[in-house]
């Protein structure tokens, strides 16, 4: 399979066909992004970061992750959104506010089979908006932890901060829906193993929809 290099050098140099592929290759990851934070505006949101992606085609760097990119433009539009919905409702802090707080507890329970599914996707969204984007992106997106720091346009070190403080956040978020002991702990002993089927599950597509 051609990497994700060479098809932004292609697309650069006019080859809308390496284009086509790059967004086929990635709708799906940018949808993930904003689906457990703004669930009825993902589609839309998606679109938006590819048509910005589009626009600025010329200042991607082929050496660098485009993943990293899209995700970058992903928080923006995500932040744009937050601002603009929910301004009448409380001052906005991405690494203080949480998705909870802005939108209430609105995860789409519909897509999970199990307690524990549900118990850590409901507790994403209870933790601040930047800490919760760090742990998607560095266990579902399995992005290493230094394009995770260039999306939050942080520090590397601060992300590995990050990551461990959200993880104590997460554990706060369960321990209050007095879950069973052994559903707790095996939630937070394989948070990788979680994190991935809720990828399968956050991933899937939506009704109606096709990547284009």
């Amino acid at each position: 399979m051609v990497d994700d290099h060479e098809l932004v050098r292609a697309w650069q140099a006019g080859d809308q066909q390496a284009g086509d592929a790059l967004v086929r290759r990635h709708f799906w990851g940018v949808y993930r992004f904003f689906r457990n934070k703004v669930d009825d505006a993902a589609e839309d949101l998606t679109q938006r970061v590819f048509l910005a992606c589009v626009e600025a085609r010329e200042r991607v760097r082929p050496e660098l992750s485009l993943r990293a990119y899209l995700f970058g433009i992903a928080r923006n539009q995500l932040m744009l959104y937050l601002r603009q919905h929910h301004r009448a409702t409380r001052m906005f802090e991405p690494s203080e506010t949480s998705v909870a707080d802005l939108r209430g507890d609105r995860a789409d329970d519909a897509m999970l089979e199990h307690q524990q599914q549900r118990a850590l996707l409901a507790a994403l969204r209870r933790i601040p908006v930047d800490f919760q984007i760090a742990v998607e992106l560095f266990y579902w997106e399995e992005l290493p932890v230094a394009e995770v720091a260039a999306v939050l346009e942080v520090a590397p070190g601060t992300i590995k901060s990050r990551l461990a403080r959200a993880r104590d956040k997460l554990r706060e978020q369960l321990e209050r829906m007095e879950l069973p002991e052994a559903t707790l702990a095996s939630t937070l002993s394989d948070l990788e193993g979680w994190a991935r089927s809720l990828k399968e599950r956050a991933g899937s597509e939506p009704e109606g929809g096709a990547a284009p």
